[in-house]
């Protein structure tokens, strides 16, 4: 299935970007960002009787914005994002979603005007603390959701070059192959990576390793894909092409892949739908 997201509207609501994704014929969406509404969930409920929904991280967008982060020992940051989590998986059973994927954990707790922008340095959580706990919320909400039919999926983090030189050590949970492999290996097997390719083209570049290394060691883990470009230097959710570094990667039998290209224009969506059809011969 190629989903197409609602990430980067900004001016109006999910539930009003998906109304005109519908008028275009495209009715497989994924549901991340938008305005916050106090009707949104029933503007969802009466689409999603023609829409098939899913719901990725930060959705449904809060009253009042917070940046999500199930690693943050700071508790109150931590009950307010299992509480997030917990009302997106509430969403998910009442919509008839049966996938929910979030980011990984941040060894701090950044404000939300620094969310896709250089962080400030500061000093980080203990990261085999913050892993632990990390560890011990997923473990807890992937009981909630096996029980809803709903599968979790873990999405790798982005280590941006700017981010990288602020800090002396990378402070974001699930940038390397090695700890998500490491990660996922300690969550049970029916938690998955979802593998946002532009975020893995970022890291692989701030942290000095070979992208397809994350691709061959969690292998066995992998249940979707974000698919979208940049300039290697920082996530920009732009356009990608038919020459794009990650096709011979993409196993095309999962069947979880969502186009977050970041863009008004519909039928630039639709053009990228259409290539990632053709090059992993999706009917």
């Amino acid at each position: 299935m190629i989903y197409i997201s609602t990430g980067g509207i900004k001016n109006k609501t999910a539930a009003q970007f998906s109304e005109e994704l519908f008028s275009y014929g495209i009715k497989d969406i994924e549901l991340s960002g938008g305005m916050h509404s106090k009707s949104l969930l029933d503007e969802i409920l009466v689409l999603s009787q023609k829409v098939n929904f899913q719901i990725h991280n930060y959705f449904p967008p809060p009253e009042k914005p917070f940046v999500l982060n199930l690693g943050s020992l700071d508790a109150e940051v931590g009950e307010r994002s299992y509480k997030h989590v917990l009302k997106a998986l509430e969403w998910c059973s009442i919509i008839g979603s049966d996938h929910y994927s979030f980011h990984a954990g941040f060894l701090l707790d950044p404000g939300v005007n620094e969310l896709g922008k250089k962080i400030a340095d500061r000093k980080l959580y203990n990261r085999d603390k913050s892993k632990e706990l990390f560890v011990s919320r997923v473990k807890k909400l992937y009981e909630i959701a096996k029980n809803l039919g709903i599968t979790l999926m873990i999405e790798n983090n982005v280590l941006s070059k700017n981010n990288s030189l602020e800090f002396s050590s990378n402070p974001l949970l699930m940038c390397a192959p090695e700890e998500c492999n490491e990660l996922l290996n300690n969550l049970p097997e029916g938690v998955k990576l979802l593998i946002d390719v532009a975020h893995l083209k970022v890291s692989a570049n701030s942290l000095n390793y070979n992208p397809k290394k994350m691709f061959q060691l969690c292998e066995n883990r992998i249940g979707g894909y974000h698919l979208s470009d940049n300039n290697g230097l920082s996530d920009t959710n732009n356009p990608f092409n038919s020459e794009a570094w990650f096709w011979r990667y993409i196993n095309p039998s999962i069947n979880y892949i969502s186009i977050e290209v970041y863009s008004p224009d519909i039928n630039l969506l639709l053009e990228q739908r259409k290539l990632t059809k053709l090059k992993l011969n999706i009917k």
